[in-house]
């Protein structure tokens, strides 16, 4: 039995493989082989994170700073670049997550903390926000994160990533660090490739193709640049999933067709995915102190995710219309631009930065087949519309920096700028008939064998995320900051910087002051000591404040039963939310203390060791999910049915994140064996929460059994920010240049980490440590062209299985949960590429 499908068009995208694989054996006959690399040392790249004025390298940098070259996150063998460069620092984490509509939202942790702690920011300029939520892959906190997946590939130059809090310096949402992606700036030459890579197994759609390309041309006589990139990806939607014990999907149980079923009854897993993007990077100097620039990104992307199986005698479908049951579709469309212009000079000693960025991130949600089964079996089957989100970011900044000479070892470097902002963020209601409750009776003959005639068929758009006109949200934000920063050399060998910001919100959010001290100190030539003490302020993003949803799938109750639920997430300031505790949102506020050693043994060996706390107070989290008889009076007054799960945003704990940072690289040389750079990467974290708001009143004198066991906030929620992500992760890498080939093995170990916490201790899921393997072969053919195999995950490796499955309705779980690297295991690929 194979439940009904739409039929979908051949894509353009097949040709990319069939081009490459073409191309392969003529470049191979008409080019021979050169030797000869250039392999650089990592300690020697000029980084302008974390410090201003005075040029800086990694090996002297006063903060811990890693580095990531383009060339290395290509050889990560992935499409999207959040999950290239968790393949490449051990402190950040990938969030994977394979449920349906949020399975698009892929956020990374940084430290231990979710990617509301660190701020990104292209060529040294704040990045916009995406208007999607985190809504699960290890964090559920609500924010609009970053979408880093926007930024082609190809236009990445470097990325240079600040392990340390740098609130006082660029705003208050560095609490965790800084990721600044640095776009190529070169003025002539240019690169081509194409690639095609297919998953070892699973369901669906395994293939993978990918092309891009960047060329650099001259502006001007006096060194201006414009350099353009451009990606186009495309990834099958696959699964992997238990099949559904309960093989009874036709009524009559003794229908043939139950016994032919081979129990596919969940497609979630990695969505479908269709992706173009475009960058610039532009400067030109029009005389020696004087130099106009713009860079910008354009991004579009589509989506389709899939859902839990609708059976034919469930309540969810009609045989008129689906026969042999449905998978609903959850599809999205996303638009996402940000442009960036200014200007930079020198005026009477001072070196000055000006420059004003716009962005924007529009994402409308529609299903391409679904129901509302309330509606009857005459509902709509496709709904163009069922939710947009969007969010805008204006931003404008003025720099200064200069050296003073003051009778000390070095000038003194002050700096000093503004910083003018405003965010807007808006949802926008779907197609009525999405969410309407139709309030349809199941009548004879509306399904075959008649197995629920007299029941409510059930309610909304299935496998959707819908909003309704009272969910919407228009919110806006200004925001004005200023700040000061003092760099001095007290001795030849000590280095001081004191930064000090102010920030004044026009909202509720208020004024803050943030402070840092960092310091580094030369023991040797070879051995410096550093460290930083500090405090940030986050303000709470605006769909914290002001988002609210409705969406029609399952959870898991608190006996660990996977059911089907209608949740709510309600906006804080609503008044079910009030009826329920809620409280206006307050900032949050942290202290950062950091202590570290570089040490720079010899030339091209470089080792850095880097310990951390970061404390955050009224942390905001999503509440657990309020449901159940005691709660229903409450969810029928403010009009409900009484059955919803519905939760709200609150500043619900204190917490502290402990963590240690090793990283260590090192350039050999072999002779005739070639060149070896050899690295390992550590990370050790572990965060645990210091205070727990109590339960408010308004739940706790509902009853015992919603006071009891901190339903408001209890151990399924807790267990989010301790101990869904790894307590440590290992890298150890080498790359091996000889003659024209160029191999990089890398091996990463993930820690244990538990997937499911739940109220029930003894149901909790551990998952046990896992090795993953990625190889990347390479070889340079004369004149340009390059031939690459390799493999992420090499061996196949999953993680451990989750064994959650719903025997009496046979609705199947996940295979595996979410965890800190891909579960779709093993993906090989080709790609030939050309340099000129």
């Amino acid at each position: 039995m194979k439940p009904q499908t739409p039929l979908r068009p051949r894509r353009a995208a097949r040709w990319i493989p069939v081009a490459a694989l073409a191309l392969t054996p003529m470049a191979a006959a008409l080019a021979q082989a050169t030797g000869g690399q250039s392999y650089g040392n990592v300690q020697d790249v000029v980084v302008t994170t974390g410090v201003r004025g005075e040029q800086r390298t990694v090996a002297d940098s006063p903060a811990p700073i890693d580095v990531i070259g383009g060339d290395q996150l290509v050889r990560t063998g992935r499409a999207e670049l959040s999950e290239a460069i968790s393949k490449l620092l051990p402190s950040v984490n990938f969030g994977t997550n394979q449920a349906g509509v949020n399975s698009i939202v892929r956020p990374i942790s940084n430290r231990g903390l979710g990617p509301a702690y660190t701020l990104v920011l292209v060529n040294g300029k704040r990045r916009h926000n995406s208007s999607l939520l985190t809504n699960g892959g290890g964090d559920t906190s609500g924010v609009n994160a970053v979408d880093l997946d926007q930024i082609p590939l190809s236009a990445v130059d470097h990325i240079e990533v600040l392990k340390d809090s740098a609130a006082a310096q660029y705003g208050s949402d560095a609490v965790a660090g800084v990721i600044n992606v640095v776009l190529k700036n070169g003025a002539a030459g240019g690169h081509v490739a194409a690639s095609y890579g297919q998953l070892y197994g699973g369901s669906g759609d395994l293939d993978a193709t990918r092309a891009e390309a960047d060329y650099g041309l001259a502006l001007g006589e006096d060194g201006g640049f414009l350099h353009l990139s451009a990606d186009a990806r495309q990834r099958g939607m696959a699964w992997w999933n238990f099949p559904a014990s309960n093989r009874i999907a036709y009524a009559p149980a003794s229908d043939p067709r139950n016994a032919a079923w081979n129990g596919d009854a969940a497609h979630n897993g990695d969505p479908e995915i269709r992706a173009g993007n475009v960058a610039f990077n532009a400067e030109l100097p029009l005389d020696a102190t004087l130099k106009l620039y713009s860079f910008g990104t354009l991004g579009k992307r589509y989506t389709e995710m899939g859902n839990n199986y609708r059976r034919p005698n469930g309540t969810a479908s009609f045989s008129s219309v689906f026969p042999n049951g449905y998978f609903p579709l959850n599809n999205s469309g996303e638009t996402d631009w940000q442009l960036v212009a200014g200007a930079k000079g020198l005026s009477a000693g001072w070196s000055w930065d000006a420059s004003t960025s716009y962005g924007r991130n529009r994402v409308r949600q529609y299903s391409d087949l679904t129901i509302n089964p309330s509606l009857g079996p005459t509902s709509p089957t496709r709904f163009g519309n069922l939710a947009t989100y969007q969010f805008d970011q204006f931003t404008n900044n003025l720099d200064f920096t200069r050296a003073f000479d003051l009778g000390l070892k070095k000038p003194v470097q002050i700096s000093a700028g503004a910083e003018f902002r405003v965010d807007r963020f808006s949802t926008f209601a779907g197609d009525p008939l999405g969410s309407v409750n139709g309030g349809y009776v199941i009548k004879a003959g509306d399904q075959d064998g008649n197995p629920n005639v007299g029941k409510l068929a059930s309610l909304g758009a299935q496998g959707a995320v819908v909003l309704t006109a009272a969910d919407e949200a228009r919110l806006r934000r200004g925001v004005f900051a200023a700040y000061g920063d003092v760099g001095f050399n007290p001795t030849e060998r000590w280095f001081v910087d004191v930064a000090v910001r102010g920030e004044h919100y026009d909202d509720s959010a208020g004024n803050t002051i943030s402070g840092k001290l960092n310091s580094r100190f030369e023991l040797t030539p070879e051995l410096a000591v550093r460290g930083t003490v500090g405090t940030g302020f986050r303000a709470p993003s605006l769909t914290q404040i002001g988002y609210a949803q409705t969406d029609n799938r399952t959870n898991i109750d608190a006996a660990g039963n996977v059911v089907p639920s209608l949740s709510k997430v309600l906006r804080n300031d609503s008044a079910l939310a009030r009826a329920l505790g809620a409280q206006d949102l307050k900032p949050e506020k942290s202290r950062n203390a950091g202590l570290g050693l570089a040490w720079t043994p010899e030339r091209g060996t470089n080792i850095t060791l880097d310990g951390y706390r970061i404390d955050i107070k009224d942390r905001i989290v999503r509440t657990g999910y309020l449901y159940g008889p005691a709660f229903a009076p409450v969810l029928q007054a403010a009009g409900l049915t009484g059955t919803e799960w519905v939760q709200y945003f609150a500043n619900g704990v204190d917490t502290r994140s402990t963590g240690l940072d090793l990283v260590a690289d090192t350039t050999q040389d072999y002779g005739r064996f070639g060149t070896v750079r050899w690295n390992v990467g550590f990370n050790y974290n572990e965060t645990e929460i210091t205070k727990i708001r109590a339960t408010p009143s308004q739940i706790s004198s509902l009853g015992a059994n919603a006071g009891g066991n901190n339903v408001w906030y209890g151990r399924s929620a807790q267990g989010d920010l301790t101990v869904a992500n790894p307590h440590n992760k290992l890298i150890l890498g080498g790359r091996w240049f000889i003659d024209a080939f160029d191999v990089n093995l890398q091996g990463t170990r993930y820690g244990s980490y538990t997937w499911q916490r739940t109220e029930n201790k003894a149901q909790d899921l551990d998952f046990g440590a896992r090795w993953i393997t990625d190889l990347d072969i390479t070889y340079a053919f004369r004149g340009g062209v390059k031939v690459s195999v390799g493999a992420t995950n090499l061996f196949d490796v999953r993680p451990t299985k989750t064994g959650i499955l719903d025997a009496n309705t046979g609705v199947a779980a996940f295979l595996y949960g979410p965890s800190p690297f891909s579960p779709a295991g093993g993906f090989w690929y080709t790609k030939l590429a050309y340099d000129f």
